[in-house]
């Protein structure tokens, strides 16, 4: 790494790098944006120049948000992945932190099964789950909550395993001698928790937050499984809906595409400082 960074040829090179693979990643979303500006038949003919003067039109956006209920279908996303990223770093912090702290019979085989929880993917355990919520009664009704929670349960429990991995190695790195002085002070472990442990963690508590919001907002699997009604459907439920009966349509999906990507895209931008505080952290702590 030190002939690395004392080698302008090499940084020259790993920069060279860097940037042709920025490229592929960012140019794709360059190219549905500027083609949602575009017509259906002029993306056929040229998909590839700017949108300026002939080619440009919001057609495509006007169509989206006159035959698509997208304001609805964002408060849905939004609703669910909220949801979802607050209950994660409630039970997962509580969890890590039990984990973390206090040693019982069955502890180290909870901190296997919590890692274990990671190799499972949602594909695998969708069909018994959702068999436990239908004989819950939560599932296929034509309740807007009972469906929000038919959703957001599943999400939830997906995503605990890697939050609690994530927050264990931080806590595990925090001196224990603060959480005794305030035990000496007289906190009980709940308010140990809250007071002394969670101000301690919270770059660790907002990643995890933000992976969790992200991951659920960007779920299209399980929301294809609970969502049959389309008042309640997802943003991204929404754009799969709008694929099968606009497939040919490649501007109107261009312009759906973008105003699904808008927010992360926003929700990126203003927290990335906190993605890679919390990662960093957690790296060099855990």
């Amino acid at each position: 790494m030190k002939k690395i960074k004392g080698n302008p040829i090499g940084r020259g090179i790993i920069y060279l790098i860097l940037v042709i693979w920025s490229l592929t990643t960012i140019y794709p979303i360059v190219w549905v944006v500027q083609n949602s500006f575009k017509a259906k038949d002029k993306i056929l003919a040229d998909s590839f120049s700017l949108p300026l003067g002939d080619l440009f039109t919001f057609a495509n956006y006007r169509k989206a948000f006159d035959n698509m209920n997208i304001l609805n279908a964002y408060k849905n996303s939004i609703f669910i992945s909220a949801m979802v990223a607050l209950l994660v770093i409630l039970f997962a912090g509580m969890g890590a932190y039990a984990l973390s702290r206090y040693r019982f019979p069955g502890s180290e085989m909870l901190n296997s099964l919590v890692i274990a929880g990671m190799m499972f993917p949602v594909f695998a355990t969708i069909i018994p789950v959702f068999r436990m919520e239908f004989s819950w009664g939560i599932a296929n009704t034509g309740s807007w909550f009972l469906t929000m929670l038919s959703v957001i349960l599943p999400q939830v429990a997906g995503n605990l395993s890697f939050a609690m991995v994530v927050l264990i190695g931080y806590i595990k790195s925090l001196p224990v001698e603060l959480e005794e002085a305030a035990y000496m002070e007289g906190c009980n472990a709940f308010q140990i928790y809250f007071k002394v442990v969670l101000p301690l963690t919270k770059p660790s508590f907002a990643t995890v937050a933000i992976f969790s919001f992200l991951w659920s907002y960007n779920d299209l699997f399980t929301q294809m499984f609970f969502m049959r009604r389309p008042d309640f459907y997802g943003i991204t439920m929404l754009l799969n809906q709008l694929t099968s009966q606009e497939g040919t349509n490649y501007g109107l999906m261009a312009s759906a595409v973008t105003l699904v990507i808008v927010p992360v895209i926003i929700v990126y931008c203003f927290l990335q400082k906190y993605i890679i505080k919390g990662m960093i952290a957690g790296a060099v702590k855990g």
